[in-house]
Protein backbone atom coordinates (compact mmCIF):
# COMPACT_ATOMS: atom_id res chain seq x y z
CA UNK A 1 0.00 0.00 0.00
CA UNK A 2 1.60 3.27 -1.10
CA UNK A 3 0.89 6.46 0.76
CA UNK A 4 0.82 9.32 -1.68
CA UNK A 5 1.61 12.70 -0.24
CA UNK A 6 -1.32 15.09 -0.43
CA UNK A 7 -0.56 18.07 -2.66
CA UNK A 8 -1.81 21.31 -1.09
CA UNK A 9 -4.21 22.99 -3.51
CA UNK A 10 -5.12 26.67 -3.56
CA UNK A 11 -7.70 28.65 -5.50
CA UNK A 12 -6.59 31.50 -7.75
CA UNK A 13 -8.54 34.67 -6.87
CA UNK A 14 -8.48 35.69 -10.55
CA UNK A 15 -9.26 32.54 -12.55
CA UNK A 16 -11.07 30.66 -9.79
CA UNK A 17 -9.22 27.45 -10.63
CA UNK A 18 -7.66 25.13 -8.10
CA UNK A 19 -3.94 24.53 -8.59
CA UNK A 20 -1.07 23.06 -6.57
CA UNK A 21 0.30 25.61 -4.11
CA UNK A 22 3.71 25.47 -5.85
CA UNK A 23 2.16 26.91 -9.04
CA UNK A 24 0.76 29.89 -7.18
CA UNK A 25 2.12 32.96 -5.47
CA UNK A 26 0.65 34.29 -2.23
CA UNK A 27 -0.02 37.98 -1.74
CA UNK A 28 -0.53 38.98 1.88
CA UNK A 29 -1.95 42.02 3.65
CA UNK A 30 -0.53 42.62 7.12
CA UNK A 31 -2.48 44.01 10.07
CA UNK A 32 -0.94 47.40 9.25
CA UNK A 33 -2.40 47.20 5.74
CA UNK A 34 0.89 46.62 3.93
CA UNK A 35 0.52 44.37 0.89
CA UNK A 36 3.49 42.24 -0.14
CA UNK A 37 4.45 39.09 -2.03
CA UNK A 38 4.80 36.16 0.37
CA UNK A 39 7.25 33.72 -1.19
CA UNK A 40 7.39 31.55 1.94
CA UNK A 41 3.62 31.24 2.26
CA UNK A 42 4.02 31.72 6.01
CA UNK A 43 3.62 35.45 6.62
CA UNK A 44 0.76 36.33 8.92
CA UNK A 45 -2.13 38.30 7.54
CA UNK A 46 -4.88 37.92 4.99
CA UNK A 47 -3.64 36.05 1.95
CA UNK A 48 -4.73 35.68 -1.64
CA UNK A 49 -3.30 33.27 -4.19
CA UNK A 50 -2.67 34.10 -7.84
CA UNK A 51 -1.49 31.69 -10.52
CA UNK A 52 2.14 32.19 -11.50
CA UNK A 53 0.95 33.08 -14.97
CA UNK A 54 1.37 36.33 -16.88
CA UNK A 55 -2.25 36.37 -18.08
CA UNK A 56 -3.64 35.76 -14.57
CA UNK A 57 -1.52 38.58 -13.12
CA UNK A 58 -2.54 41.01 -15.85
CA UNK A 59 -6.20 40.03 -15.34
CA UNK A 60 -5.82 40.57 -11.58
CA UNK A 61 -4.46 44.05 -12.26
CA UNK A 62 -7.22 44.87 -14.74
CA UNK A 63 -10.06 43.57 -12.55
CA UNK A 64 -8.47 44.89 -9.33
CA UNK A 65 -9.09 41.40 -7.93
CA UNK A 66 -6.32 41.56 -5.31
CA UNK A 67 -7.49 44.93 -3.97
CA UNK A 68 -11.01 43.57 -3.53
CA UNK A 69 -9.91 40.27 -2.02
CA UNK A 70 -7.41 41.78 0.38
CA UNK A 71 -9.47 44.93 1.00
CA UNK A 72 -6.37 47.07 0.52
CA UNK A 73 -4.85 49.40 -2.06
CA UNK A 74 -2.44 47.58 -4.36
CA UNK A 75 0.56 49.55 -5.59
CA UNK A 76 1.29 49.17 -9.34
CA UNK A 77 4.84 48.08 -8.43
CA UNK A 78 3.46 44.90 -6.86
CA UNK A 79 2.12 43.73 -10.22
CA UNK A 80 5.47 44.54 -11.83
CA UNK A 81 7.20 42.43 -9.16
CA UNK A 82 4.76 39.58 -9.84
CA UNK A 83 5.43 39.75 -13.57
CA UNK A 84 9.20 39.70 -12.87
CA UNK A 85 8.62 36.64 -10.71
CA UNK A 86 6.80 34.87 -13.57
CA UNK A 87 9.72 35.66 -15.91
CA UNK A 88 12.20 34.15 -13.41
CA UNK A 89 10.05 31.01 -13.02
CA UNK A 90 10.07 30.44 -16.78
CA UNK A 91 13.87 30.56 -17.00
Amino acid sequence: MSTRKKIPMRKCVVTGEMKPKKEMVRIVRSKEGDVSIDLTGKKSGRGAYVSLDREAILAAQKKDALARHLEAKIEPGLYEDLLDLVQKEKL
